[in-house]
This record gives structure tokens, C-alpha cells and sequence, in this order.
């Protein structure tokens, strides 16, 4: 539970073994490059970094384009999907920065892809287009004359379509005929002649009609037309499945490609550091952060490239802000995400997130208050957690959730709530529907009560870590006055309240509390303005008064555990009821005899205790993570760290392993 203590380090080699000794840091893991300051004659390094960004694009373009094709592939011919397809695989260094003796390879694959690519889209279009002209020449299909019909010296030949019901409104003149040919849905084949001194006329007559000439000239005739196009739609079909066996075949590639995708935004990288570099005509100057603990490795890798390499280990300025790498165990690194989505730990501030992970493991618990929900959500996060390869936040989330299930699980029994049913003939909780305690008079929800206890338990805490916060910066008085008085303050109130509750009889402790509460509020008044000038420590020591009204708006925030928990129970209960026990002395569907209730009530268990389950841990997930920021964090938190973000360890698709 600590934030890594950082060391700057400062390095000056020779130009020509820049690249070689960036390297080496990279595989350290352990150095974030920072701006160098302008030293004198020196000047800044600059980089083509254009055309490797270009390269960058056009390998993952590649790749995404042959990853959905394999997967298109895989998919329609039911293969079973290759582990190629799959991110976070492990890479050895050795193997990873071989990836540069691959650029012609991969240039030539690139290229093999994009005229895949290409094809697919061309045969694509082709047959689209084809497909629309087979509908259109599918009522010729029975045309035994060519579809190219010309005319006489007196008379014009017109072949098309009309619609059936104009054909009934069309007649034979003198100068005009027609004949129906074939048919097809709501339109017939027309075959019409007439004398072209009518032409006008006769024209104008068909066009009213809705007369569509026919738009192939071809000079076959229509049966061969169409043939001729449903053979070359074949055709394409069968170049369509070729040119995906050959996007196929080259799905063992796609390992190599991802390898080579991440080493190029390596070097991307290294390019990009250029403007954070100074120069000399021969050599280069470097300054980043390295944890202290990693100094003998820095100082190995170093060495290990050039003997003709200047690097000195030291202290980071009054004024610098180093980045935030935490030091904690696997199980609390998961709720650093938690923090990280408020605002990541400030260099040299109290890490928080040990306590935090507990508060927030006891709340989830809380809210979800079940054995069943808790077992479900530790199994199924530790399933996620350990069958995840690499560190994202899909892991640390599903090691979030099994380690709240644990805690579910305890509340579950304490509440006697399996699936909302009852474990037990009594349970060690208060019912948190029915039963009340009596808080000086008034009748209140017992769970409501202890809900609130549980936030003051918190808030007292949060008020430790702001003492804490202040003796590691060595200011002792602000500890005392301003964490441990409002400690007591709220220890004193949370003793209070457990003295009040009319049913437990322990009316001391509301005096011992009381006095307690009120010593430590007027300690907070008289030391709340003890830095400013007399004004001031009025004014502060009125504003130490009003903050009690904060303080308890604060307290009832913890009231939504009570909620969350409530509108749970109540949902699980319902279910389970119409399912097992029955409704009003009924008899629950599952005990019915009923083969049809039989299979209802199962269907209903699972999909309504699923459903049950996913909004309450979203809504637990949400609440929970307000509580710790606005009401926990409220009292010390300062946050607005950066974290350590080391040299070439961001990886898009592999794993590098040593």
C-alpha cells in the first residue's frame, strides 16, 4: 500500500547508439522519458515520424481486414476459430525486436492483402450489380427472339414491360398493335408495332401506360441473355469463395502481423520522444523517471550496450511532480482502476486504495446481500479474472466483482437470503422490510439504521487517512486538528446514534458519544482558523460549525445502501416466491405438477434472478463508487497524479514477456 518512490535519471550517449540504448529502457519497463530542459548548445532532435505512422496504418488496416475475413471465413464453414485471432498472446524480446527483419515481408503481405481486399470488393459490386440486372432481365428469360428488335422502313417495333392492369386499357388500332408475350408478378412482356406516321401518338400512349422499353440491346435473344448472366453469377460465387480460401490460408500470418503492428508503434514511439531529446552534433541528452528500486537494472541495460554512455541517478526536484507507479498486491490492484476512473494517485500522496478496496468490497457485499448473488459473482469474476491473460480493465472489474461476491456471500448469510430465500429459521440481521428499531421515538428501518452506522465507520476512517495524509508531509498539528478530531467527532456520533436506539437500551453510550461529538466539534471550532488572523479565526471556526450540516447531508449519502439492498431483496423475494414457495400460501411453480409451470418457473429463476443480478451489480457498481469518491475520498483525496507510463510498454496485441 505505497506509491513507488521515483528517481530521475540522467543519461548522455553517443548519437549512433541512441536507438540501441532506448531499447535497452524499453525492456527495463521501468523508464517513463520526460521533457529535457534546453541545455545549452544543445538543440532539440527532430524525427520523420510520418512514415512510419503511414506504415503503422496500413499494417492494422491489413490486419483488420484479414482478421474479418478469417473470422467471416470461420464463421460459414464452421471451423473451429484458431488462437490467431486472439489478442494478449505472449512474445519473447528476442522475438519482438526481430520484428524489424520482417519490413519486406510484411510490405509484400500488405500488399497480397489489400488485392484480396480489392477482389472481394470488386466481385462484390459485380455481383450486386448483376444480381439487380438478373431481376430486371428475368421476365425475357423466355424470349426465343433477339432483344435487339428493329423496325421496318414503315413500321417501329417496341419490346418491354407494362403493367397487367394497363394492358387491359391498351387496344388494337389501324395503325397500332400489340401482343402479350409472357408475365411475371404484377407485369407483362410486350411485344408492340406500329406505323411510324403514328408514332407520336402511339408513343405517347405507351408512355402513359407506364411502357418500360427494354434496356438490353444485346443481340441475343432473351432466354441465352439470361443465361448468359445466371452462369456468370456463378462464376463470381465461385471467385468469391476462392478469393476467401485465400484470405484463409494466410491466417498464420496474422501472429506475425501483430507482432510487427506493436514493434512498429515502438518505434513510432522512440520517433515521437525525438521532441522530448537534446543533441549535440555527436551525442544525445536524456532525462526520465525510473523507480528507485529499479536503478541497478537501469544501470545494467545500460551498460550492457556501451561503455562510452554518461547516466547519474537523482533526486527529482521540489517543483517536479513524478508519475504515480502503485505498489500493492494482486488482490487491491484490481480497485486501482476504481481511483484511476476518479482521478489517479498524486506522486508522494497517502496511497488510499487498500482501504478504499475494503469499504467498497464491504458495500457491494452489502448490496447485493445474498448467498446465491454472492457465490455467482465470485465464481464468474474469478472465472473472468484468471482465464484473462493481460491486465485490462475487464479483469480488473471481474476480480472487483469476485471479490465483492465473498463479501455478498457473508451479508447473504447474515441476512439468511439464498436466491431470496431463507437459509435459516432466523437470521442474525434485521429483516430489511419488516423489522424497526425505535431511534428516540421515531420507528426507522432497522437495515436503514445500520446502513448509516456503516458510513460514519467510513467517514471516520476517511478522516484517519487525512491525518495520516498530513504527518507523512510532517505537519502534525494539521493531522491532529483537522483528521483525528473529526475522527473522534464522528466516533462520537456513530456512538451517539447506537445509544439512541430506544431497543438496545444503552442510553451511555449516547452520552459518552455525545460529549464526545461535542468536545471534538468545539476542538474543531477554537483550531479551525489557528493560520489565519483574528477575522479569520472567527469565520473558520463558524465554517468548522456549518460543516456538521455537510457532515450529516454526507452520513444520510449512505442511506442508497439501505435502497440498493432493499429493492434487491424485494425483486429476489418475488422471484423466487412465484417460482418455489408460492405466492400466498400457494403452491410455487416448480412444485406444481404442472409439467408447463414446471418449465416456467425455471425459466423464470433463471432469467429473472440473471436479470436481477446484472442491475444490481450495475447499480451497485455506480453507487458504490460515489460513495468513495464524493463522501470517503471527499476528506483527503487529492489526486490529479499521472501514471508511470514506462518506455514501449503499451501494446496493442502481444504480451512481451522479458
Amino acid at each position: 500500500m505505497a506509491v513507488a518512490e521515483m528517481v530521475k535519471l540522467n543519461l548522455a550517449g553517443m548519437s549512433y547508439e541512441k536507438d540501441a540504448l532506448l531499447n535497452a529502457l524499453q525492456r527495463t519497463g521501468a523508464t517513463e522519458i520526460k521533457m529535457h530542459y534546453e541545455a545549452e548548445n544543445t538543440s532539440a532532435l527532430t524525427a520523420d515520424c510520418e512514415n512510419l505512422r503511414l506504415n503503422l496504418a496500413k499494417t492494422d488496416t491489413a490486419l483488420e481486414r484479414l482478421s474479418f475475413a478469417v473470422n467471416v471465413y470461420v464463421k460459414e464453414n464452421k471451423i473451429k476459430a484458431d488462437d490467431e485471432l486472439k489478442d494478449g498472446f505472449e512474445v519473447s524480446y528476442s522475438q519482438f525486436m526481430s520484428a524489424k527483419d520482417m519490413a519486406d515481408d510484411m510490405s509484400g503481405l500488405v500488399n497480397k492483402i489489400d488485392s484480396i481486399y480489392a477482389k472481394e470488393k470488386e466481385l462484390a459490386s459485380e455481383l450486386n450489380k448483376l444480381r439487380r440486372t438478373v431481376s430486371s432481365a428475368e421476365i425475357y428469360s423466355l424470349l426465343d427472339y433477339p432483344l435487339d428488335i428493329r423496325g421496318t422502313e414503315h413500321t417501329e417495333f417496341r419490346l418491354g414491360t407494362l403493367p397487367e392492369k394497363a394492358v387491359a386499357n391498351l387496344s388494337d388500332s389501324e395503325l397500332f398493335t400489340f401482343k402479350t408475350l409472357s408475365g411475371r408478378g404484377g407485369e407483362r412482356l410486350i411485344f408492340a408495332a406500329y406505323h411510324k406516321s403514328a408514332a407520336q401518338d402511339t408513343e405517347k400512349l405507351l408512355q402513359e401506360a407506364g411502357f418500360s422499353v427494354c434496356p438490353f440491346n444485346d443481340g441475343c435473344t432473351g432466354r441465352d441473355f439470361y443465361k448468359a448472366l445466371t452462369e456468370r453469377i456463378t462464376e463470381i460465387k465461385k471467385e468469391i469463395v476462392l478469393n476467401a480460401e485465400n484470405a484463409y490460408s494466410l491466417k498464420d500470418r496474422i501472429r506475425d502481423m501483430k507482432i510487427y503492428s506493436d514493434y512498429l508503434s515502438f518505434e513510432l514511439e522512440k520517433a515521437e520522444l525525438s521532441e522530448k531529446l537534446r543533441a549535440t552534433l555527436t551525442t544525445f541528452l536524456l532525462e526520465a523517471y525510473v523507480p528507485k528500486e529499479c536503478e541497478e537494472k537501469i544501470k545494467n541495460a545500460v551498460e550492457e550496450v556501451s561503455d562510452a554512455v554518461y547516466f547519474e541517478f537523482s533526486s527529482p526536484a521540489e517543483d517536479e511532480i513524478p508519475p504515480t507507479l502503485l505498489k500493492n498486491n494482486k488482490v487491491v490492484k484490481n480497485f486501482e482502476a476504481v481511483t484511476n476512473m476518479y482521478s489517479p494517485v498524486r506522486y508522494g500522496e497517502f496511497d488510499p486504495n487498500a482501504i478504499m478496496a475494503f469499504f467498497y468490497s464491504v458495500f457491494l457485499g452489502f448490496i447485493m446481500g445474498d448467498v446465491g448473488y454472492g457465490l455467482l459473482m465470485t465464481v464468474l469474476g474469478g472465472f473472468v479474472y484468471f482465464r484473462t491473460n493481460r491486465d485490462t480493465g475487464m479483469k480488473r472489474l471481474a476480480g472487483v466483482f469476485a471479490v465483492g461476491g465473498i463479501f455478498a456471500v457473508i451479508w447473504g448469510f447474515l441476512f439468511n437470503s439464498l436466491f431470496g430465500l431463507p437459509l435459516f429459521k432466523s437470521a442474525v440481521m434485521p429483516d430489511a422490510q419488516g423489522d424497526m428499531w425505535s431511534l428516540t421515538g421515531i420507528k426507522i428501518p432497522a437495515v436503514l439504521i445500520i446502513s448509516l452506522l456503516i458510513g460514519t465507520v467510513q467517514l471516520c476512517a476517511g478522516y484517519i487517512c487525512k491525518a495520516v495524509q498530513c504527518w507523512r508531509r510532517g505537519k502534525i498539528l494539521d493531522g491532529i486538528f483537522d483528521g483525528v478530531v473529526w475522527a473522534l467527532f464522528t466516533a462520537g456520533v456513530g456512538l451517539a446514534v447506537v445509544g439512541l436506539i430506544d431497543d438496545f437500551k444503552l442510553t451511555v453510550l449516547a452520552y459518552a458519544g455525545g460529549i464526545t461529538a461535542g468536545a471534538m466539534l468545539l476542538t474543531a471550532m477554537l483550531t479551525a482558523g489557528r493560520k489565519e488572523k483574528i477575522l479569520g479565526k472567527f469565520t473558520k471556526g463558524f465554517g468548522a460549525a456549518y460543516g456538521v450540516i455537510n457532515f450529516a447531508s454526507d452520513v444520510l449519502s449512505y442511506a442508497r445502501l439501505y435502497g440498493l439492498m432493499l429493492s434487491g431483496a424485494v425483486i429476489a423475494q418475488i422471484i423466487s416466491g412465484y417460482a418455489v414457495t408460492g405466492m400466498n400460501g400457494g403452491v410455487g411453480m416448480l412444485f406444481s405438477g404442472n409439467a408447463g409451470l414446471v418449465i416456467l418457473g425455471v425459466v423464470l429463476m433463471f432469467i429473472g434472478h440473471a436479470f436481477n443480478l446484472a442491475i444490481g451489480l450495475l447499480g451497485a457498481y455506480i453507487h458504490d463508487a460515489r460513495l468513495q469518491y464524493v463522501e470517503f475520498y471527499g476528506r483527503f483525496y487529492e489526486g490529479e497524479g499521472e501514471l508511470f507510463a514506462p518506455l514501449g510498454s503499451k501494446h496493442k496485441y502481444i504480451y512481451l514477456n522479458g
